[in-house]
């Protein structure tokens, strides 16, 4: 569904991805692992057409689309839920609802989606007309969630959607990632949350500096493995 191939990414002459390459299939989960400061948000926003890359290809279900603008990725059918929330804190939850739909047309769809996302956030519900700044970070991450969701996408890119965040509202958010992929959505997951991680994923990856160091599937190391190489460099021998 997607892949990724020999991909660079630099902030002025400071380069952040470093010839990356992998792939995520349809209808997984397929995450990220990694240390602060290895790319993994670089990547993100690369993905999504915020960042330009230097060089390499980005084919989304066979068409390149490195380079593109972010509303023609999403167009195309990838919404990314960005790290840190982000949502538009003076907009309302049901405005920033919409703006998810900015390049929808269908405006009875949109109506129905909006419904369908508040029976499945219901805390978004009860929240419909206060501005997205006054919810708690739980509640903006289910709101940013949502308004990804809102673009219909086939690819949901999602950017540490744990971080700062309460270890109940932490399980709240995997349970919905889990319910997303039972009911079909393919997600590319950047995740510092390594166990949880591991637990939705059917492929993983490790970055470290700008480059792939590991891809397997879980199972193939053992968790405190990963978690070991991820955050705390390879294992050395005694």
């Amino acid at each position: 569904m997607l892949e990724i191939t020999d991909l660079a990414t630099a902030y002025g002459k400071i380069e952040a991805l470093k010839g990356v390459s992998l792939s995520a299939k349809a209808g997984e989960v397929t995450c990220l692992l990694g240390p602060n400061g290895a790319g993994k948000t670089t990547l993100m926003m690369t993905l999504a057409g915020i960042l330009k890359p230097q060089r390499g290809s980005i084919r989304f279900e066979g068409e390149e689309i490195a380079g593109r603008s972010p509303a023609e990725i999403v167009a195309r059918g990838l919404a990314l839920v960005p790290e840190n929330r982000l949502v538009f804190p003076a907009l309302t939850v049901r405005e920033n609802l919409l703006a998810g739909a900015f390049r929808r047309r269908d405006g009875a769809a949109i109506k129905a989606d909006i419904e369908r996302l508040l029976d499945r956030f219901p805390r978004l519900r009860e929240r419909i007309g206060q501005n997205a700044g006054t919810l708690s970070g739980g509640e903006q991450q289910m709101l940013a969630v949502a308004r990804a969701l809102m673009s219909r996408p086939r690819l949901l890119l999602m950017d540490e959607p744990s971080v700062g965040l309460a270890p109940k509202v932490v399980a709240e958010i995997f349970s919905i990632i889990r319910q997303l992929h039972a009911e079909g959505t393919s997600i590319f997951l950047v995740e510092q949350n390594a166990h949880m991680a591991l637990k939705v994923a059917q492929h993983f990856y490790l970055m470290e500096q700008g480059r792939i160091g590991f891809s397997g599937n879980p199972g193939e190391l053992a968790e405190d493995d990963v978690v070991q190489r991820a955050y705390l460099g390879e294992r050395r021998a005694a």
